[in-house]
């Protein structure tokens, strides 16, 4: 889902307009003036973000709820997410939470990405090879920022929880990990638009495949 602005509507005529249409005429313009203007993005800078940068961005855009509360949705049985923005240098994202959501592990390809917690918290771990994830709950109002190397995964820790991701440069591909019970990691590509989920079985990659090699060979005869 995307934001944008109100489609603007002008009109013309050569021919005078009779009371009725002065009438009409009147009433549409009255209409576009008092549609509400699309809510203002904070300042971009017209290249890539640095972390820092992306941290503070993130930040900005939480103070403006006008921005992206309209699109808050939880419940029905999946996950909800909304994008709030996209252009060549970043990638917004509004992500709402529930206890029983998990991202499974993943990385953003060679995008780095900053969180902010607006609403309940969230929870945030990273892979530790011979022990156990190294796990932290994000509250509302604390954000973090991560480079491309970052491998995590995300959950809901309160039900109605939500955050705003931004990555830069934007996503194109994610890498989704499998972790099997013998330690073996696996990396699986996806695309950035692809909805994340757990694949610690690694059945759950191959069938992954399987799904992707029947839609590229169904896009294929389509073309």
């Amino acid at each position: 889902m995307t934001v944008t602005a109100p489609d603007s509507t002008t009109r013309s005529s050569s021919a005078p307009l009779d009371v009725a249409a002065d009438a009409s005429a009147a009433l549409d313009a009255s209409a576009l003036l008092a549609a509400p203007a699309a809510p203002a993005l904070p300042a971009l800078p017209g290249r890539d973000l640095t972390r820092p940068e992306l941290k503070a961005w993130v930040d900005e855009m939480a103070t403006r709820p006008e921005a992206w509360r309209h699109l808050v949705q939880h419940g029905g049985g999946q996950r909800h997410f909304a994008s709030l923005y996209r252009d060549s240098h970043i990638d917004v994202w509004l992500l709402c939470w529930d206890t029983t959501d998990d991202t499974g592990w993943h990385d953003h390809d060679i995008s780095s990405g900053a969180v902010a917690v607006v609403e309940g918290a969230v929870n945030e771990a990273n892979p530790r090879m011979g022990g156990e994830a190294v796990s932290r709950v994000v509250e509302a109002g604390r954000s973090f920022h991560f480079g491309p190397d970052h491998i995590h995964r995300m959950g809901g820790h309160i039900d109605g929880s939500v955050s705003i991701h931004a990555y830069s440069p934007p996503l194109w591909r994610m890498g989704q990990y499998s972790i099997g019970s013998n330690g073996v990691m696996r990396r699986q590509s996806v695309s950035y638009a692809d909805e994340l989920r757990p694949m610690d079985d690694v059945s759950v990659i191959e069938q992954y495949r399987d799904e992707q090699a029947a839609a590229d060979a169904l896009a294929a005869r389509d073309a």
